[in-house]
């Protein structure tokens, strides 16, 4: 008994003095950003102090530090990580010595709601997969497709809703109006199919459980990078927090993934357009060590490219709109853009052929710009294969996560220089006009080396396509006060989405 009691006072006392240490290093560091790496809990309490503020603290910690930093999560839980924003050691990870780093296992499971997936493979299946793609988006016959069935999206679904938004006098949830826009155009180059999330009329918006899934998904999958694997797993068990809507969720996607699925499987006999035919005949085909394709697979690629362009299209939207409808200087100089360059001879309308969209040169750079600023992905997450020294100088072990964030390297000095916090859509022509090649170490938001994204082209044509004619058409204003900050999420959303009043432009 003696002893029992005197291992209790022992372990109040150790408890009560690592208490009173926290509290003195918290009170003379609270106005310190770089975190405190404490005995068994690691550098948590700075997480859990700054997450509503992940990425812009995540920017400041790696300035503050040279532009590496290891996070040291708390012992035995996996979750510690190197961040950087290095454009060096980026290029080395990503290029020079991408051999040696791939997603990892620990990726795999963050992110198991994708399945059988390009985002999550490694090496020979990664290959194989890209390969399957880069087929497909350089078919002639797809890009005209895509862009034909753009065209005829924002004619006859986007513009005319903000016409009725603007005649109505309402407030809309443009990111909300993006996210629908590109969710329905999505489903259309996989299943040949338009669920009409987004409809012509502001008065039959409504709400839909599955569309609504994604970034609610995506929200979760970020918080699991940085929980204990047993934790969320555990939570994912019991069926109780994040996890439980998370499963929600999946459930209600999944739901209206088969279906498709299931009603494409059983018109397949039937006349279809050719390019159309030809995009999913390339997924089904036998070929690539898969013979035919399982439903299950082909739900794997359908998620996966809900992610890919619906997800990354509708944020970089939604930034880009908010960033130029508060910089009025810049709009007129599109606008002045668009009437000399773009306009057809009929209706006053905008051309949609990409030879006048190259013309666009400006709106091109205010689209690098809002990109560089707010990627769609904020952060990529990779893990190493064998042991390697990065160039600057950091050792990286075995088996070690490390992450570059997108989001930091927009906002470096020694990248960007002094004026980096500026959305100048200038910094991206020449003094002749042209468009000034970047580094896609440098400028990241497509990422960059052999994982670079295989949509780039087809995400600039697609922005253009729907940037060109709201700009023409309609002002975009914010309604006064609302705050626009980043949510916490893998796909850089907006946190409070993006409220606007939309009105007719008298050109």
């Amino acid at each position: 008994m003696f002893m029992l009691q005197s291992c209790n006072i022992v372990g109040f006392v150790a408890i009560s003095i690592l208490f009173f240490i926290y509290i003195h290093y918290w009170r003379r560091n609270r106005d310190e950003i770089v975190p405190i790496n404490w005995p068994i809990i690691g550098m948590l309490p700075t997480l859990v102090h700054y997450v509503s503020d992940f990425h812009d603290i995540t920017t400041l910690i790696l300035k503050r530090t040279g532009g590496t930093f290891r996070f040291e999560g708390p012992w035995f839980t996996n979750t510690s990580f190197i961040g950087t924003s290095d454009p060096t050691n980026v290029d080395h990870v990503t290029n020079k010595n991408f051999g040696n780093y791939g997603k990892g296992s620990n990726f795999k499971e963050i992110i198991d709601v994708l399945g059988s997936s390009i985002l999550s493979f490694d090496f020979h299946e990664w290959k194989q997969e890209r390969t399957m793609y880069k087929l497909i988006l350089k078919r002639k016959s797809f890009q005209n497709f895509f862009q034909q069935s753009v065209q005829k999206k924002v004619e006859n679904c986007l513009l005319p809703f903000l016409n009725d938004v603007s005649e109505a006098g309402a407030q809309v949830d443009l990111q909300d109006v993006f996210n629908r826009f590109t969710f329905d155009l999505t489903c259309t180059f996989t299943f040949g199919f338009d669920p009409n999330c987004l409809p012509n009329k502001f008065s039959e918006l409504r709400e839909i459980a599955y569309q609504n899934s994604l970034p609610l998904m995506e929200e979760v999958m970020l918080y699991r990078h940085f929980i204990p694997t047993w934790l969320w797993k555990l939570q994912k068990w019991l069926n109780v927090g994040q996890e439980k809507k998370f499963k929600v969720a999946q459930e209600n996607i999944d739901r209206f993934l088969y279906e498709r699925i299931s009603t494409y499987s059983n018109r397949r006999g039937e006349e279809m357009d050719e390019c159309y035919f030809d995009l999913l005949k390339e997924l089904t085909k036998e070929g690539y060590g898969r013979g035919e394709m399982s439903e299950k697979y082909m739900r794997d690629i359908a998620i996966t490219l809900l992610i890919a362009g619906n997800s990354t299209i509708s944020s970089g939207l939604s930034w880009f709109f908010w960033l130029v409808s508060t910089h009025p200087v810049v709009q007129a100089r599109i606008i002045q853009e668009i009437k000399e360059n773009c306009l057809t001879q009929y209706d006053n309308c905008i051309s949609s052929r990409e030879e006048d969209l190259n013309k666009l040169v400006y709106l091109h750079g205010a689209l690098c710009e809002a990109l560089r600023l707010y990627p769609p992905i904020p952060f990529e997450h990779i893990c190493s294969v064998k042991s390697d020294i990065l160039p600057s100088g950091d050792h990286v072990s075995q088996n070690t996560r490390l992450m570059y964030s997108l989001y930091a390297m927009g906002r470096m000095e020694q990248i960007w220089g002094e004026d980096c916090m500026e959305f100048k859509p200038e910094r991206w022509l020449s003094d002749k006009g042209h468009i000034i090649h970047v580094p896609s170490y440098k400028f990241i938001a497509f990422n960059t080396g052999p994982r670079s994204c295989l949509g780039k082209d087809i995400g600039f044509v697609q922005m253009k396509m729907v940037a060109a004619p709201i700009l023409w058409k309609f002002h975009i204003h914010v309604a006064e006060g609302h705050p626009v900050t980043p949510r916490i999420s893998i796909i850089l959303r907006m946190k409070h989405d993006l409220k606007v009043q939309v009105t007719k432009r008298g050109i």
